[in-house]
């Protein structure tokens, strides 16, 4: 298969460009007009970031290359968060609890739904493997309820709070939950998270897309961390004003939460969209789950250790509002997805879900 020779000039300015308007705010006053460049280089890199995670994806091949665009999600959010923690100290303590949880629910009901809602509009009917979703779907389960769900109901501390050993030990098994998902999905059962027979037929399928040499694979994901890098420091540096924004509007802090899960999830979500679409639903949801099990199995690890080391009590448990709708989530994608077949109506399903959840955030 012929290799592609050369990258799109936009994909290599737009990380340059990203790191010049970083290194500019040390010289350059704040004002609007740096924030708008700010922004507009926030998105420009996460846009770029899609490219270059989705054109090593593609070298690597399934179900690797969707680990590695589920890592660099993952990477941008963890650093975010424990940035976010480090300079906000104690009174950020709910900010990982309000991030991960809004995650799991943009991943689970926006972008799945979102995909379900495209494929089957275009192609009426779409098929996966219901193993590897279903071994997805258990070990996700499994994961937030004993990281958001279970702090509320433990005595040696009252909730939402694990204790000390609690925590540790709640951030090991998460740790082990994720690793060994890894493990089946990358070794032991990766055909159960290959596309089957068939999948792509009538869409635009990946076989007819050009392979990229090893050269530019290794460039691309060069300029991939590039990008994230970019992301997260331009993230960081708009966050103050997305914060007082929040406070002058008189909205809840979990709204905070939301717009950096939906930021740094773009990614992602752009490229499940579009696998959706090209009729590659198997490749839509590895995306999604399996960035919603490495944000939770990693992330809370990290800001648990973050809390351990300095002594800040970390909020982990959701209130009883969020508890029923992530409930209600895990329960309907159970269900959705159990067949291993869809259409348009479990799209709607997830994705009025996800509107419930955006609309009792900000009216709670």
């Amino acid at each position: 298969m012929k290799a592609v020779p050369l990258l799109p000039i936009w994909t290599i300015a737009v990380p340059a460009l990203s790191w010049l308007l970083i290194a500019g705010q040390f010289f350059i006053a704040p004002g609007n007009g740096m924030l708008v460049l700010l922004v507009a280089g926030l998105f420009a890199s996460v846009f770029a970031a899609v490219h270059h995670a989705e054109l090593v994806a593609h070298r690597l091949g399934e179900p690797y290359g969707t680990l590695v665009l589920a890592a660099a999600v993952t990477v941008i959010e963890l650093a975010l968060i424990v940035s976010l923690m480090v300079a906000g100290g104690p009174s950020s303590a709910a900010l990982a609890r309000d991030t991960v949880f809004a995650t799991v629910m943009i991943i689970l009901n926006g972008i799945v739904g979102a995909c379900l809602l495209i494929g089957g509009s275009r192609f009426g009917e779409q098929r996966f493997g219901r193993y590897g979703v279903n071994a997805s779907l258990a070990a996700l389960a499994s994961i937030v309820v004993l990281t958001l769900v279970l702090p509320n109901y433990t005595t040696t501390v009252p909730g939402p709070y694990y204790s000390a050993s609690q925590l540790a030990f709640v951030a090991l098994v998460s740790l082990i939950l994720y690793g060994t998902f890894a493990f089946v999905q990358t070794v032991r059962h990766r055909d159960y998270f290959l596309s089957p027979e068939g999948e792509g037929e009538g869409g635009e399928a990946e076989v007819h897309v050009a392979l990229p040499s090893n050269r530019v694979a290794y460039f691309s994901g060069a300029l991939l961390l590039a990008c994230l890098g970019a992301v997260v420091l331009l993230a960081k540096s708009i966050s103050p004003v997305v914060e007082s924004a929040v406070a002058r509007l008189g909205v809840p802090n979990a709204v905070v939460g939301v717009i950096i899960a939906a930021t740094v999830l773009m990614p992602e979500g752009l490229a499940a969209l579009r696998a959706a679409r090209a009729n590659r639903l198997q490749t839509s949801l590895n995306l999604a789950l399996g960035s919603a099990l490495a944000t939770i199995g990693l992330t809370i690890p990290a800001v648990a250790i973050v809390s351990l080391a300095t002594g800040w009590t970390l909020t982990l448990g959701i209130d009883g509002k969020a508890t029923v709708l992530l409930l209600l989530s895990l329960l309907v994608a159970g269900l959705s997805l159990g067949s291993g077949r869809t259409t348009v109506l479990q799209g709607v399903v997830h994705l009025v879900i996800f509107a419930v959840y955006l609309f009792t955030t900000i009216v709670p």
